[in-house]
């Protein structure tokens, strides 16, 4: 399956299509995304409540977070394989519900190339963050590790110590860092919708994956940069209306303000959940043409 080459325009046109997703069936597109991330705020959840019930130390924080991290490596594939179903089915007015982002769990559905599609990404990922650490952020590793022993330690005056302590060429890697999170994400995105919605095998999706993202380099950095300021024109009124609604709460109660201004945080984050997912569609429909879905547990050879 070949891969089309993109005017730069189109990062803007994945982004504005993703502000209006979900309309033809938004409680089966919203309500996935919540789904989504209630699951993917488990392991969260777990690390901070061993972290605090245990007293752990930075050692056994970091090896909490790690068994964390490799759960994930194999449940959050499959939760975006089944998102990306459920946006499709969305889009092109076929039935679907909320709970069929569970439906990759099935035998037959495709776990196994969702899985190791998430996987190879995760070990490339890893791969580069170590190559990148290694020749430009010397000392980072030591910083790291300084800081999360602060923070165990609920001392901010230690943190900020920590903070102004920040190794030499800490802003190289941060921007090598940001241009390979930009390749990335481009083959994240069509990668995992060849898989999970073109019943591509692992190989080939990460093949047109890279193949996609150098031949739509302009249009996913202009994405990135729209992206970026629509982000914070959000964020900004975001913290206005949580501001005054927690003030006016706070007038009655503490208790109010938390229930008025809870709502609104976390319907913003449902909101950018949905605007990030539906950009991974959009990309990977636009970069790949409109593909016709195999049946689960078929593969495109």
């Amino acid at each position: 399956m070949s891969t089309h080459a993109r005017s730069p325009a189109a990062g803007w046109s994945w982004l504005k299509q993703a502000v209006n997703i979900g309309r033809s069936n938004p409680g089966a597109v919203f309500g996935a995304v919540g789904l989504l991330a209630l699951v993917a705020l488990v392991p969260s959840v777990i690390q901070f409540g061993l972290q605090s019930g245990l007293g752990l130390g930075p050692t056994a924080s970091l090896g909490v977070m790690a068994a964390c991290t490799l759960l994930m490596v194999v449940v959050y594939p499959l939760l975006i394989g089944g998102l990306l179903r459920v946006i499709d089915a969305a889009e092109h007015g076929r039935p679907t519900r909320a709970a069929a982002l569970f439906e990759t769990f099935q035998a037959g559905h495709g776990a196994g190339r969702l899985i190791g599609f998430g996987v190879v990404m995760f070990v490339a990922y890893l791969v580069l963050f170590v190559a990148v650490v290694a020749l430009f952020g010397q000392g980072f590793f030591d910083w790291y590790m300084e800081l999360l022993s602060a923070s165990t330690q609920n001392d901010p005056a230690a943190q900020a110590k920590v903070m102004q302590d920040i190794p030499d060429g800490f802003g190289t890697m941060m921007a090598l860092g940001t241009l390979a999170g930009l390749f990335f994400s481009g083959i994240y995105a069509i990668g995992f919708g060849q898989v999970a919605l073109a019943g591509r095998t692992v190989g080939s999706a990460l093949a047109d994956g890279i193949a996609g993202t150098l031949k739509n380099v302009l249009p996913i950095a202009l994405l990135a940069v729209a992206a970026f300021a629509g982000f914070l024109v959000f964020a900004l009124v975001m913290v206005l209306v949580i501001g005054l609604l927690a003030t006016i709460g706070g007038l009655v109660h503490p208790v109010l303000a938390v229930l008025l201004a809870a709502p609104v945080y976390f319907g913003g984050l449902l909101v950018m959940y949905v605007v990030m997912f539906g950009v991974m569609y959009f990309m990977w429909r636009d970069v790949c043409g409109e593909a016709t879905p195999l049946p689960p547990g078929q593969v495109e050879l």
